[in-house]
């Protein structure tokens, strides 16, 4: 379907809706939008008023202070004629927030979600305990927080992270855990790729269970054939004794399997061990309460997803998934690990360990690509844990096991249908007589069941959540009798787990799982938490590349309605249809935004979206029996997961240099080409760069790719904050892109996720785009494969990110980008001086962020980039991004949601820092013992009656005017010492005092 009839439906939907509403289409905001600017500030229901913090007068002070007369000219100044788009965005007028909401509500009507969902496959309904919605998710202080690597600011999440990974460790029986992954399936191909890495990569061949979850199973094909690693499907375990193992780098079981069969992994993993193979087994976190974990069966990685742990099934998203560990893998295990350490006053403390395996810094040599994971569901569900405790996770289980067994011997008990499974947790496979007849009967009760391929076999799942009434619904469907027939007492039991592997181990034995069972407890906790978190209810996040802006609370709304929160990804489309109204609507304005003629919503994160992207143009040339070209070019001054992306595609990269204004070295481009022209895949860069600048040869340098045979462009969407409705990617030459929609399109950073990376094609790669094994919906047969578990990915996010486009509109959206622009001018043009901004276009302007060089600093001071930012703790800043993408460097992006006053307290801040390296320079203060360098000043430190620095607690902790004894924030520990939590990584709760006493 084209994008023009995506906007033609969408009209009519939108039409229909105001008509339904009875919202007068020709309202007062309509008229107010043919004014000078998108906006005035008298109508209080207009939302870009309340999203853009610069006011109309504020505008045209900065433009002066700038030397621009009107927004027009710095905008024409600032990005080249080539490339600007001269139209408005064709797209609806915008809504207000009140008609939002009434939209939102009429779409929501269609998703049938009083359908009742036991189809399993990884995913169940749950019970999301009301003070963990309201005070975690629906709250601001735990959604707006960026990924803790500034961690002095960061102590309650990063406490909240290392319970989940003590969650993780204890239920799965392994020694360590990460801090969440995107989602099961993903995590099993992270899992896959850990294995090879083990032997190092010369076994590749890797075992697969054909009992894995269907949708597992495919990605891991799809992660394995860029690889070029072999994929081995066994129907049986006993099918191992025919092969030769030392072939093999591991094996991937389920168990639970996906047909709710139990298995003793014990003489599975006595078969492999001796060979070398690992074993990995995607497992359920609660059924792990009743049966034997991995770890108890000498496996070697447990990965799963946490959702039933108190996250709605959110038509799949977004969950927190995670992956533990034997500890001697703990360094080739991906993504984000929270260790133990202490800080510089050598008290306990927090912060992101092993970071020496990120993308950022090993690129294509990185464990994994991963940059946004799933932080605040990961957090929900330790709080979930928290709540609940260990006795109440089991009750929780064991109810679950009983009304399973319950059923099982019901269904038995009539001979009507057979029960397949000998042994089970909460799934039944069952072979039904009359298959035509009992989807009839499953639509009378309206329940979804698990309906397999060969159209002889149903799984019906139990959770939490099952009622009588439920109970009732299914023995009429199988059995066509109701619950009163049966003695309740039936099956009852623990005997569906085998006696030698029901689980005898304690488990969460933490004070910190066995003392907020009570509401205020539990409410207390997460309050504590939140106090030692920085996010963006304190003050700006200026963070470059990550664009920090405000989420607003209309935009969040939908996203916990029983509505859209109570899908199941697998049932028929037809049942979802609000969703795909809204989906459709989404893509039919974000190819308008971006020039691109499809859209994908299967990546999970940006990262993943660059991987999705980059396959997607393998498979394109591999179509074109032009797979031969493997070469990735990407500039130094791309994005940081760049490299990493394209090892995981299957591509060999090549750095292009930059000169020294920071713009693409078009020559060594060429050298490239010359040398390599046959060979290559893509080019992929970031635009503006990651330096901060509109590189006016963007066109000419997309030309040259596409002068190269069947190349093509991927274009990094990690900046195009300052590019929506000023240019399109898709205008000036790239072929493919991700869009960060926890970026510029306002999901919410989450601590570190949830994020979305939808990847937006030209024509001829459409055809290419993800696909899904479980639920086919306009898929091509030449999709290159799949991404994510669930087919849209984490779904009940998208209603934000079109609830923004929808209420700015397309003269919003320019307003938002240029002001976004004029943002970092204003303060680039404040800064430039006492600092030196490291690069600028032609005519001196910067791009939506800007760089400032503290290399000739650190020479004469020795105060480091990381020294200024731990100093902007005390004024109540986080820091910008520290040291990427060049190392030595601040880089700093205000976005368009903070107001003039944020943005001049934040200058003034770096100011009174620069004057205080002045005084170092000087020869005025000590070069180690000055509140630069030991800086951060936390409320212990200050409040101490010990104080024994050369400069007052005034300078420390107040060190400028507007930081107020009223509303000070305070960092919660001392200078984190990496080193020391190098020496002693730990990473589950730990009576933490015993780990800051001394250093080994």
């Amino acid at each position: 379907m084209s994008c023009q009839i995506f906007r033609l439906s969408g009209r009519l939907r939108a039409l229909q809706s105001f008509n339904a509403a009875k919202v007068p289409v020709f309202s007062i905001r309509a008229r107010c939008l043919s004014s000078k600017l998108p906006y005035t500030e008298h109508h209080s229901d207009q939302f870009l008023g309340r999203h853009i913090g610069v006011r109309e007068h504020e505008m045209h002070e900065m433009l002066a202070k700038i030397g621009y007369k009107t927004i027009h000219d710095f905008i024409e100044s600032t990005i080249h004629d080539s490339i600007r788009l001269k139209r408005d965005l064709k797209m609806e007028s915008p809504l207000s927030e009140n008609e939002l909401i009434g939209r939102l509500k009429e779409i929501a009507s269609h998703n049938q979600h009083d359908w009742r969902a036991f189809i399993g496959m990884g995913y169940y309904n749950c019970f999301t305990p009301q003070p963990i919605a309201r005070n975690m998710f629906e709250n601001p202080g735990w959604i707006t927080s960026y990924t803790p690597y500034q961690a002095e600011i960061s102590q309650g999440r990063l406490e909240s992270l290392l319970n989940f990974q003590t969650m993780i460790c204890d239920l799965t029986a392994m020694g360590i855990s990460n801090a969440s992954l995107l989602d099961e399936g993903s995590a099993a191909a992270e899992a896959m790729q850990m294995c090879l890495r083990h032997h190092r990569n010369r076994r590749k061949k890797f075992l697969v269970s054909s009992k894995v979850h269907p949708q597992t199973l495919f990605i891991v094909r799809t992660r394995a054939e860029a690889l070029e690693a072999e994929i081995v499907q066994i129907e049986d375990f006993n099918q191992l004794s025919s092969l030769n193992l030392n072939e093999f780098c591991g094996i991937l079981v389920q168990n639970p399997d996906t047909d709710g069969t139990i298995h003793d992994l014990s003489k599975l993993s006595e078969a492999l061990k001796s060979s070398g193979c690992l074993i990995a087994v995607a497992t359920d976190l609660l059924a792990c309460t009743l049966m034997k974990p991995p770890g108890e069966q000498n496996c070697d990685i447990a990965i799963g997803n946490s959702q039933r742990f108190g996250i709605p099934l959110n038509y799949g998203g977004p969950h927190a998934a995670f992956l533990s560990c034997a500890n001697n893998f703990a360094r080739q295990m991906p993504g984000r690990v929270v260790g133990v350490t202490k800080d510089a006053l050598g008290n306990p403390a927090l912060r992101l360990a092993l970071q020496t395996r990120e993308q950022h810094i090993r690129r294509d040599k990185a464990t994994s690509n991963i940059c946004t994971a799933q932080a605040l569901l990961a957090n929900m569900s330790a709080m979930y844990a928290v709540y609940h405790g260990p006795g109440g996770l089991k009750r929780i289980a064991q109810s679950v096991n009983e009304k399973t067994s319950f059923l099982c011997e019901v269904i038995k008990s009539t001979n009507r249908h057979s029960v397949l499974n000998q042994t089970f947790f909460d799934t039944l496979k069952i072979k039904v007589e009359d298959m035509e007849l009992f989807k009839k009967r499953c639509e009378d009760r309206k329940v979804h069941l698990r309906f397999f391929e060969d159209g002889q076999h149903v799984g019906v799942s139990i959770d939490e959540t099952v009622t009588d009434k439920d109970m009732n619904d299914l023995i009429w469907i199988f059995c066509d009798k109701k619950l009163s027939d049966f003695n309740s007492s039936s099956g009852i039991g623990s005997s569906s787990v085998p006696k030698n592997l029901i689980r005898t181990s304690s488990f969460l034995t933490h004070p910190v799982f066995n003392s907020h069972h009570s509401e205020t407890k539990l409410i207390r906790y997460m309050k504590q938490l939140e106090n030692k978190d920085f996010s963006l209810v304190h003050s700006m996040i200026p963070l470059g590349s990550c664009t920090m802006k405000l989420t607003g609370t209309s935009e969040l709304l939908a996203s916990s309605w029983p509505n859209f929160t109570n899908l199941h990804p697998f049932v028929p489309t037809e049942y979802a249809k609000g969703y795909h109204i809204l989906m459709d609507e989404l893509e039919r304005d974000l190819c308008e935004i971006t020039g691109y003629d499809r859209i994908s919503f299967q990546p999970n994160s940006g990262a993943q979206g660059e991987y999705s992207g980059l396959r997607v143009i393998r498979a394109y040339l591999e179509s074109k029996n032009e797979g031969h070209r493997n070469i990735c070019l990407i500039p130094v001054s791309a994005h940081g997961t760049n490299p990493a992306s394209a090892q995981m595609a299957g591509m060999k990269v090549r750095t292009i240099n930059v000169r020294a204004d920071g713009s693409i070295d078009m020559d060594h481009v060429k050298r490239e080409i010359e040398a390599h022209g046959d060979k290559i895949s893509c080019l992929m860069i970031t635009y503006p760069s990651t330096f901060g600048v509109f590189e006016e040869q963007v066109t000419e340098l997309c030309n040259l790719i596409h002068q190269c045979g069947s190349a093509q462009v991927y274009l990094d969407g990690a900046n195009m904050n300052a590019q929506v409705a000023l240019c399109r990617p898709g205008d000036y030459g790239s072929d493919v892109s991700h869009l960060n929609l926890h970026k510029t399109f306002c999901i919410p950073h989450g601590g570190g996720g949830p994020g979305m990376g939808p990847i937006g094609v030209k024509k001829h790669l459409a055809e290419f785009l993800p696909s899904h094994p479980i639920v086919a919906h306009n898929w091509s047969g030449k999709s290159f494969g799949c991404v994510s578990a669930a087919p849209w990915s984490s779904a009940a996010i998208l209603p934000i990110s079109w609830s923004y486009i929808r209420m700015m509109g397309a003269k919003g959206l320019r307003y938002s980008s240029e002001i976004a622009i004029l943002n970092a001018n204003y303060m680039a043009k404040i800064l430039d001086g006492p600092y030196k901004v490291l690069f600028k276009g032609t005519k001196g302007n910067v791009a939506h962020e800007f760089i400032l060089d503290i290399r000739e600093i650190e020479q004469t001071t020795g105060i480091e980039a990381m020294d200024i930012a731990k100093r902007l703790q005390d004024f109540g800043f986080h820091a910008p991004t520290v040291s990427f993408p060049v190392t030595g460097t601040l880089m700093i992006e205000p976005t368009e949601s903070e107001d003039k006053t944020e943005l001049d307290h934040f200058c003034e801040a770096m100011l009174v820092i620069r004057e205080e390296i002045s005084q170092v320079e000087n020869g005025k203060i000590d070069k180690t013992m000055n509140p630069v360098k030991m800086a951060p000043h936390p409320q212990r430190l200050v409040c101490s009656s010990n104080w024994d620095r050369p400069y007052s607690r005034e300078k420390a902790a107040f060190p400028a005017n507007f930081v107020k004894p009223e509303s000070k924030i305070w960092p919660t520990v001392g200078r984190i010492d990496d080193a020391f939590g190098d020496k002693n990584l730990f990473c589950t709760c730990p009576p933490v005092e015993s780990y800051a006493e001394e250093e080994e």
